[in-house]
C-alpha cells in the first residue's frame, strides 16, 4: 500500500479526466479502486463504489442529500449501538421535520429486536444501523431489519466500517441501500468508501441517482460521482487497490483460476477463523481474573467481531490502557465514538471501557502478555 501511495506521486500526480498520460493513469487508479471495493464488498460493479474523506463525511453528505426527501411526520429508525458516526448525521433529517426513533441496547450489549420491529412501520422512510459495534464486538441480524425495510419501502444504510476487516461482506445477497466502510481499518490509507444500491434499467434508478446531492454544476449526475464532491485523493486511492490486493493475497489454497472476489472471500474467511481463535483465547482468559467483567455476546455459534471490551474494577480505563502500552500492547480506551451504548451500560462517568482487537498479525503471546498485564492489576500507573 505504500509502495502504491509513493508510486503515485512519482508517476502520475495529475488531476483525472485528461487525455495526457499522467491524468489517463489517475482515471485508471480511480477505475482500479471502485474495481476492487466492489470485489471486497461483493458489489455487482465499481459503478456501485463511491469514495470521500471518511465515512463519516460521506455519512453527513447522504444525509443532506436524504434531508431533501423527507418532510414532518416521516420517520427515521437509529440505534443505541451505534458509533456516533451512524447517528448524529441522521438528525439532520429531524431538522426537515422526520422524527428519530432509537432502538435501545439490552443488558447483553444486543439490540432490542422486538422493540426495532415496532419501531419501523409505514412512515419509517430511513433505518440506519451498524454491522457489527464497534464497542462491544456485536454483529447485528442484518438479513432480519432488510427484510424489515422493505415491508415498508425503507431505505437500508449499513455502518460496515467496523465489519469489513474482519469478515466477509456480500451486498449483493444483503441488498442495502447504502453501506459505509474505511480503507485504514483493512490496511489502506485514511479514505472513507460509499456503496450505493444499484439501479434496473427501465425498472427503477440506483438509490445514489436518486438523490438531491451536494454538487457543482459541471460534476457528473449519475452514481458514483454524484456525492464526489471536488478532487479525489488519488493517491490513496491507489493505495485501496493495493490493500485489497494484500488481503486477496491472505487467501489459503485457491484454485488457480479463482478470480479476484473469490480470493477475498477465502481471506476473509481465514482471518474471520484465525482472529476468532484469539478472541476466545482472551475472552476466556479475561473471564478468569477477578474484578474483571466483560461486555459484549459471549463467543459462540453466532458471528462476532474480534473485539474484547473490558473493565477492571477499581481501575480507571485510561490507566489500564496506560499499562498495557508500557508493555507494548496497543489497546483503546472511552468510549469510541460509540457514546449511547457506554452511556446504557452505565460506564460513561467511570471512564468507559477498555478495548482490544484482533487483527491477522497479532499473535498468541500478545494475547497472554494483555492478559498478564491485566492480571498485575490494580497497582498505580505514573502518568
Amino acid at each position: 500500500m505504500i509502495a502504491a501511495v509513493t508510486g503515485y506521486y512519482q508517476t502520475s500526480n495529475a488531476n483525472a479526466h485528461g487525455v495526457f498520460a499522467a491524468s489517463v493513469e489517475t482515471d485508471a487508479a480511480i477505475a482500479g479502486a471502485r474495481t476492487s471495493m466492489a470485489a471486497l464488498l461483493g458489489a455487482p460493479g465499481p459503478a456501485t463504489i463511491s469514495f470521500g474523506q471518511n465515512m463519516t463525511t460521506l455519512a453527513f453528505s447522504l444525509a443532506h442529500a436524504l434531508a431533501r426527501c423527507v418532510g414532518p411526520g416521516d420517520e427515521v429508525v437509529v440505534t443505541d449501538l451505534d458509533h456516533d458516526a451512524n447517528v448524529t448525521p441522521w438528525r439532520v433529517l429531524a431538522e426537515r421535520g422526520a422524527v428519530l426513533r432509537h432502538v435501545p441496547v439490552r443488558p447483553d450489549a444486543t439490540l432490542d429486536m422486538d422493540r426495532f420491529r415496532a419501531l419501523v412501520g409505514e412512515r419509517t422512510r430511513l433505518v440506519a444501523v451498524g454491522y457489527a459495534s464497534n464497542a462491544v464486538g456485536t454483529v447485528n441480524d442484518l438479513a432480519t431489519i432488510r427484510a424489515w425495510t422493505r415491508e415498508v419501502g425503507a431505505l437500508l444504510v449499513v455502518d460496515a466500517v467496523h465489519w469489513v476487516p474482519h469478515g466477509v461482506v456480500d451486498v449483493t445477497a444483503l441488498g442495502p441501500d447504502f453501506l459505509f466502510c474505511s480503507a485504514y481499518k483493512f490496511f489502506g490509507p485514511h479514505v472513507g468508501v460509499l456503496y450505493s444500491r444499484q439501479g434496473v434499467q427501465g425498472a427503477r434508478p440506483g438509490a445514489l441517482d436518486a438523490l438531491p446531492t451536494d454538487r457543482v454544476r459541471p460534476q457528473r449526475d449519475a452514481a458514483p460521482e454524484r456525492i464526489e464532491t471536488g478532487t479525489l485523493n488519488h493517491a490513496a486511492l491507489a493505495g485501496v487497490t493495493a490493500a485489497v490486493e494484500f488481503i486477496a493475497s491472505l487467501a489459503p489454497a485457491v484454485p488457480a483460476a479463482a478470480g479476484t472476489r473469490e480470493r477475498l472471500v477465502a481471506a476473509m474467511a481465514a482471518v474471520y477463523d484465525g482472529e476468532r481463535r484469539l478472541l476466545e483465547r482472551l475472552w476466556s482468559g479475561l473471564g478468569g481474573l477477578p474484578g474483571v467483567r466483560r461486555y459484549g455476546p459471549e463467543p459462540g455459534a453466532a458471528l462476532r467481531a474480534p473485539t474484547v471490551s473490558f473493565t477492571v474494577d477499581g481501575v480507571h480505563p485510561d490507566e489500564v490502557a496506560a499499562r498495557l502500552a508500557g508493555a507494548g500492547v496497543y489497546v483503546w480506551s472511552g468510549n469510541f465514538y460509540a457514546v449511547t451504548v457506554v452511556e446504557r451500560l452505565g460506564l460513561a462517568r467511570s471512564g468507559g471501557l477498555v478495548r482490544a482487537g484482533m487483527a491477522p498479525y497479532t499473535t498468541e503471546e500478545e494475547v497472554d502478555r494483555l492478559l498478564a498485564v491485566v492480571a498485575g492489576l490494580p497497582a498505580p500507573v505514573a502518568r
